[in-house]
């Protein structure tokens, strides 16, 4: 069993741990102390490989917390941003430990992602739901999220035209680009054919009046 030679100050909280025999550890000083190491000790195999995991641990939890302090991230779009750096094991365990304390919540971060979109954004339902799938939410949590969100396509709609669009309606080569132009925020045609035909006749009945 391999016998503990030295334990040094290596760079900022990470002590360097060298043994008669392999490789040295650099292993977090509350690690190191968590498991009350000392030289001379000697540490049979299993301890070793213990250390090491709870050492990995400790890295990708502070790397997992320091990400979710600049943004909210889905369970499984942390969990391929640490497994670019550690075993899956490592990466199973950080996710479901910040799940369970709620550091991740993919419902409420689906509501977020959800207003963010639709109200921010102005995005359409499809755009919405194609977005919030890259981030890794469930069709069930992406469904539960934008439903609220429904009814207000066509409002949405009828704002980007008077904020962005109408003065592009003057012909149709300009009605096309509009067009196209919703469709690729994720509006439907029939959505978009619908809202732009009301706009028209709003336009139309207050030139009357």
């Amino acid at each position: 069993m391999p016998t503990i030679t030295s334990i040094e100050k290596y760079k900022g909280s990470t002590m360097r741990v060298d043994l008669d025999s392999g490789e040295p550890l650099f292993i977090n000083v509350d690690v190191l102390n968590e498991y009350h190491l000392q030289k001379e000790m000697t540490l049979p195999e299993s301890a070793i490989e213990e250390i090491i995991h709870a050492n990995d641990f400790r890295r990708a939890k502070e790397r997992a917390l320091y990400l979710l302090d600049e943004r909210d991230y889905s369970y499984i779009e942390l969990y391929k941003k640490l497994e670019n750096n550690y075993d899956e094991d490592i990466c199973l365990e950080v996710c479901n430990r910040l799940s369970e304390i709620g550091c991740i919540n993919d419902r409420r971060y689906s509501e977020h992602l959800a207003e963010h979109y639709c109200v921010t954004k102005r995005f359409g339902l499809r755009r919405a739901r194609e977005e919030m799938r890259k981030r890794g939410i469930s069709n069930e949590l992406i469904t539960e999220a934008l439903y609220p969100y429904e009814d207000t396509v066509p409002e949405r709609i009828a704002e980007l035209i008077d904020k962005k669009y109408a003065r592009y309606l003057s012909d149709e080569k300009g009605v096309q680009k509009v067009k196209a132009a919703l469709v690729r925020q994720g509006y439907s045609f029939s959505e978009v054919n619908k809202a732009l035909s009301e706009y028209e006749y709003e336009t139309e009945e207050g030139e009357e009046d």
